[in-house]
């Protein structure tokens, strides 16, 4: 009885401090996500620097010389309907890599995480590669509250996507740099894994 004892009071004492984990917030995250609730959704994605990471994404890999966009146009390319887009792609993504887990118990999508994903953590951030599905995707997080929130995303294809959105919200006067923009997308790999 003793043992029996120790062993469930191990567990407890191991699920609490496992609530605190990253591995654990990317396990809401998906939970969230396959069951549609967006105020959970929200609270564990910073999405202001998730779109300010992934418009640094495309800027990385676009040559400077090639983008001569000045500092106002690159502020109108972020648009709230980029915003919005990259949100919903993201969840879309997610819920379509995680499918798997739709209806499953919690428990079940807590205790899988650490099979799909490497999780580095300091004090101050995490850093997670996922692989599902044969695609890789990093995650930045940070600590918030009694939880961790995701504030970067690297994944080419929304990447790609969020470039082709920026790209369309380019003012008619930057013709020659939207032409310039679009022979550089259309030279980005896609990563598969």
């Amino acid at each position: 009885m003793l043992i029996v004892g120790g062993i469930a009071g191990g567990a407890f004492f191991w699920w609490r401090h496992y609530q605190s984990s990253p591995a654990y917030s990317l396990a809401l995250l998906v939970d969230a996500i396959q069951r549609n609730d967006k105020p959970k959704v929200d609270e564990l994605l910073d999405t202001e620097k998730i779109v300010a990471d992934f418009v640094s994404q495309v800027r990385e890999r676009v040559p400077a010389s090639s983008l001569a966009v000045s500092q106002t146009d690159a502020a109108k390319m972020i648009s709230p309907k980029i915003k919005d887009t990259l949100h919903d792609q993201l969840i879309k993504q997610v819920q379509q890599l995680t499918d798997v887990a739709a209806g499953k118990p919690f428990v079940l999508v807590a205790l899988a995480v650490p099979h799909f994903a490497e999780i580095k953590q300091d004090n101050n951030s995490a850093h997670a590669s996922i692989i599902l599905k044969e695609e890789q995707i990093e995650v930045e997080m940070v600590p918030s509250g009694d939880k961790w929130q995701i504030t970067s995303v690297r994944d080419d294809k929304l990447a790609k996507m969020i470039a082709q959105a920026m790209l369309s919200n380019l003012p008619a006067n930057g013709a020659h740099v939207q032409d310039e923009l679009q022979r550089q997308l259309n030279k980005l790999p896609i990563r598969s894994h």
